[in-house]
């Protein structure tokens, strides 16, 4: 494929997780495709804007959202500007494409009590299967780690007498996260379940499989909706609203932007300032009620 030389830059330079370079690739192919099957183009590298559009236009027909759409040109876009960069078109066909228009996407985090009762009211499975479940969900929402940091969470990256915990962020960045008291509980009982496994295990990663593999993204959600579906009724359910909802208690709590950000491994603040949507709904709750000019 000619976009290989790319996506090892992607991978190798600017240290893309492998799901994120198997997404450009899934891109670049499906307008690949497009190109040979509407047009008999067999050459992407060298198309104009028009064809692109066909594109845009043939995407928009068949039902994908805008948001969708615009990451798939996203990918075309990052790829042309590769190309350009080591000279092998003059023109960035989409250089000058503007993004499709999308509603402003709020997700709902999870409440207080909710979060409660699936940690301290409902009854996990038992042995190991019960013991890691309940650890992923605390972990997800005690340290705000993304999914796929949970699945590569590696068993020297925690440190149970220091309580702290090492998370390999998107593109290989550090960052230290504190564990709490319960956090810590959790992991020391799941350790133990963990050596009992019958089976030789991947002693590498922290979260197994009962066949001792590393677990896989599919399970995670499968977890998630399992018991987080045993205490609320809000339609989605999924490790990143549990990173959402550790962001906005947080700030619902008080702590500072600052703060969240590094606990999150944002880059910017501009990321971490997402969150402060309904942090701001809660103060506005807070202020009506306690104001003297709300009565």
């Amino acid at each position: 494929m000619a976009a290989e030389p790319f996506l090892s830059y992607l991978s190798l330079e600017k240290n893309y997780s492998e799901h994120t370079v198997k997404a450009y690739r899934k891109d670049i192919e499906a307008f690949a495709e497009f190109c040979a099957k509407e047009y008999e183009v067999e050459s992407i590298e060298k198309v104009g804007y028009t064809l692109i559009r066909s594109w845009i236009v043939q995407l928009v027909d068949s039902g994908i959202s805008n948001r969708s759409t615009n990451r798939k040109i996203a990918s075309l876009k990052a790829y042309y500007k590769f190309l350009l960069r080591v000279g092998d078109i003059k023109v960035n066909p989409l250089a000058k494409h503007k993004a499709l228009k999308t509603s402003k996407k709020i997700e709902i985090p999870f409440s207080e009590t909710e979060m409660q009762n699936v940690l301290s009211q409902i009854a996990y499975d038992e042995g190991f299967e019960g013991a890691r479940d309940k650890l992923m969900v605390e972990l997800l929402y005690a340290t705000g780690i993304r999914r796929a940091e949970l699945i590569n969470l590696k068993t020297q990256a925690i440190d149970l007498h220091s309580k702290t915990m090492k998370v390999l962020g998107k593109r290989n960045k550090e960052r230290i996260v504190p564990l709490l008291p319960s956090t810590v509980a959790l992991l020391k009982a799941y350790f133990k379940e963990r050596e009992l496994l019958e089976d030789q295990h991947d002693e590498q990663h922290v979260f197994l499989l009962k066949s001792g593999h590393k677990i896989y993204e599919t399970l995670v959600y499968r977890v998630i909706n399992k018991y987080l579906g045993r205490v609320s009724s809000k339609v989605k359910k999924s490790p990143h609203i549990l990173r959402h909802t550790f962001a906005t208690h947080l700030l619902n709590q008080g702590a500072d932007l600052n703060s969240v950000k590094e606990l999150l491994g944002h880059s910017s603040l501009a990321s971490t300032q997402v969150y402060t949507h309904n942090s701001i709904a809660e103060l506005k709750k807070v202020h009506s009620a306690a104001h003297p000019r709300s009565k």
